[in-house]
């Protein structure tokens, strides 16, 4: 099964960019299909590669930081190439 993951890592403490770009750069290491812009992260890919990736690496960053936020959105499809219709 295919999915496409949206990922908003906040770390609530001032030094926030280190533990974002660390995430972000273990993500872009994976085999999968990883998407940025400013707001968030993407990860398209099968279900259990992408829970499995995610499981570490989200761990990871929290374990970089003293307080966090992660806001993940998941779709049962793969969107990576959706483009609006209007």
């Amino acid at each position: 099964m295919k999915i496409s993951v949206e990922l908003t890592l906040t770390p609530l403490h001032d030094n926030f960019e280190p533990s974002i770009i660390h995430l972000i750069k273990k993500l872009r290491a994976s085999n999968l299909k990883v998407l940025e812009n400013p707001l968030s992260t993407q990860v398209y890919g099968d279900y259990d590669e992408v829970m499995d990736l995610l499981k570490n690496e989200i761990k990871e960053a929290f374990e970089l930081m003293d307080n966090g936020l992660l806001f993940m959105k998941i779709v049962k499809s793969d969107r990576h190439n959706y483009e609006p219709h209007f």
